[in-house]
């Protein structure tokens, strides 16, 4: 038995003595780190969000010229000056006729362009706010970077292709339709993701297939000699084994380091840039998140509903249109990084590994797309040496800083903005900036063209419940159900609530009867028609009051007038009552069946 550190050693103890303990290892520390964290926004609720008509897609911070750039999937395109406190709307362009592929903003800040399935560039003049010109492309492009130097004379615009593998280097200035140059042997797969680094004069690229690259943007195009020489003694491989290719890419400030996030693997990176070695890495996917949850070690343990309701929106981010959306930004010192997570927005010290904040770990949005602020808005026209000297308060608060963390929502209108702002009111601090884009039914249907069909087979468990659709009694909830029913949504969810001589009920993600959505991410309105509830196998919506639909549903087993305009009904089953019977005899406890019955699928006809 090891004596204790003050016992005083025994000339009659034989034997060889144990090594002793060597001094204790220090903890890393970053100088000035606090410093650092409070030149990040001290709000960790979001103090105000603004709106597009349709659901946000990217938020891009311009350096050094103070303005906030939102895309959202509809090709909307809004420019916001950042003033002494928050923002101003400055102009909006409807840039695409189609949807947003990717965005891209100048070292200096002065130029921004979009890249759109309509297969055009728009290049945008900042400071002007004017679209300076269009490019029309032969294909449609994947993704699009700034590849030159700031303070260049000729501004270089890199373009990838969505089905080719070749980057096309542009006239950033939009002045010649043609590229200068093409690349076409850096990759052998789309390139998924490019970003640029100032201070290498080097871009990063990365392909669907997990190839990484770097590039010279001009010259010969090759890798530049001031990096690593042999790919092989970097970890820029990583991608490819793990078979996760960047969904995107974003260079520090100082160009020391350079952060992805990949899918499937859901994992980030941040990779140092000379060496192409891997300075850090975090794995945020389900099955670690699940695990964490489980074992009590996550940064906040949740609710099981709560957990399951994010877990929910976790795996809707697993689809491939929202991967490029998902980014890893830096503060200015580049010590930091941030993104979103189920918790929030984590930001960790990548010195000392430790995550030292979370923003909005209880809103009501899964942070994707980040942007960062830390500049200092002019408040009050210029400031002299000798004025600065001086301690009038005023010529201090005009030198305050107003730092802002602007990100979007995984399938929300809105983007929000955390800020230095304490008094935050939750009633007013989300800004009615637009109209609803569908003001009634009538013009969503004008809109675009619905899903609908006029019957479904929901495959079970226990065998196929067929259904005949009565979309022109229900048109929202037959296209709620059809939509839904198509993208997989209620593919293996429970028949949670079965009661005999009543209804068996279905269409909870969640299991429990808590969870579920509409299509449309909100409630939707009741559809009362001359369907009444009185014959058995009656498919109509679960609520929890008038206009609460979301994605539950039930089917009677027997007549229930008293259900008459409470429920909306959208369907009846002419085949497979057999299986609802079978569904409704089995054994259950407090209304949950003993034996998970599930939905395998669903078939619309």
């Amino acid at each position: 038995m090891p004596a204790p550190p003050n016992a005083s050693s025994s000339e009659d103890d034989i034997g060889p003595a144990l090594p002793t303990s060597g001094p204790k290892k220090k903890r890393r520390k970053l100088p000035y780190e606090k410093l650092y964290i409070n030149a990040l926004p001290s709000s960790q609720r979001y103090s105000k969000s603004l709106m597009h008509k349709d659901q946000l897609a990217f938020v891009t911070v311009t350096p050094f010229t103070d303005f906030l750039i939102t895309s959202s999937i509809d090709g909307v395109v809004k420019f916001w000056k950042k003033v002494a406190v928050g923002i101003e709307a400055v102009k909006e362009f409807k840039a695409h006729s189609g949807e947003i592929r990717g965005v891209t903003v100048s070292q200096d800040g002065r130029s921004f362009a979009t890249a759109g399935l309509d297969k055009t560039i728009k290049i945008f003049d900042v400071v002007n706010f004017d679209l300076l010109a269009i490019i029309q492309l032969e294909t449609a492009p994947r993704s699009i970077c700034y590849v030159h130097r700031r303070g260049a004379s000729l501004p270089l615009l890199a373009v990838s292709e969505e089905t080719g593998h070749s980057i096309g280097i542009y006239d950033g200035r939009g002045e010649q339709q043609k590229p200068i140059h093409i690349l076409s042997s850096v990759h052998r797969n789309p390139v998924t993701a490019m970003a640029y680094n100032n201070e290498f004069d080097c871009v990063v690229s990365a392909d669907e297939n997990g190839m990484v690259e770097y590039w010279r943007p001009s010259g010969t195009y090759e890798k530049p000699d001031n990096v690593w020489q042999y790919k092989s003694s970097t970890d820029l491989f990583d991608f490819k084994k793990s078979k996760s290719p960047p969904a995107s890419i974003v260079m520090s400030p100082s160009g020391r380091y350079f952060s992805t996030f990949s899918f499937p693997d859901r994992r980030v990176r941040v990779f140092d840039f000379a060496s192409g070695k891997l300075y850090r890495s975090y794995d945020e996917s389900i099955a670690t998140i699940t695990d964490m949850q489980q074992a009590g070690t996550s940064l906040q343990k949740l609710e099981d509903v709560e957990f399951g309701r994010r877990l929910a929106v976790e795996r809707e981010i697993e689809n491939p249109a929202l991967h490029n959306k998902a980014n890893v930004i830096f503060d200015e010192s580049s010590n930091f990084i941030m993104y979103g997570s189920i918790m929030g927005i984590k930001v960790i010290n990548t010195l000392t590994n430790r995550v030292v904040k979370v923003f909005g770990k209880d809103e009501p949005f899964r942070s994707l797309n980040l942007a960062l602020y830390q500049g200092q808005p002019q408040k009050k026209g210029v400031v002299t040496v000798s004025m600065a000297a001086s301690a009038n308060p005023l010529l201090q608060e005009a030198e305050e800083r107003d730092p802002m963390l602007v990100t979007t929502g995984s399938g929300k209108v809105r983007f929000y903005m955390f800020t230095n702002e304490t008094e935050i009111s939750r009633s007013t601090r989300d800004i009615q900036n637009e109209k609803p884009k569908n003001l009634n039914a009538h013009q969503a249907l004008m809109a675009k063209p619905t899903e609908s069909g006029s019957a479904a087979i929901i495959h079970t468990t226990y065998g196929d419940i067929h259904i005949r659709l009565f979309p022109d009694a229900a048109p929202k909830a037959v296209e709620n159900f059809v939509t839904h029913s198509k993208s997989g949504y209620y593919n293996n969810t429970k028949f949670h609530r079965v009661i005999r001589k009543f209804m068996i009920q279905c269409g909870d993600p969640l299991g429990d009867g808590t969870g579920g959505e509409s299509i449309w991410g909100k409630e939707f309105e009741d559809e009362f028609s001359t369907l009444k509830h009185d014959k058995p196998y009656t498919v109509s919506m679960a609520n929890a009051g008038p206009n609460t639909n979301g994605s539950q549903f039930f089917i009677t087993t027997e007549k229930t007038p008293w259900l008459d305009n409470k429920h909306t009904i959208f369907a009846r089953c002419h085949k497979g009552m057999d299986v609802v019977h079978k569904i409704e005899n089995t054994k259950v406890y407090k209304e949950t069946p003993v034996e998970d019955i599930k939905i395998v699928n669903i078939d619309v006809l």
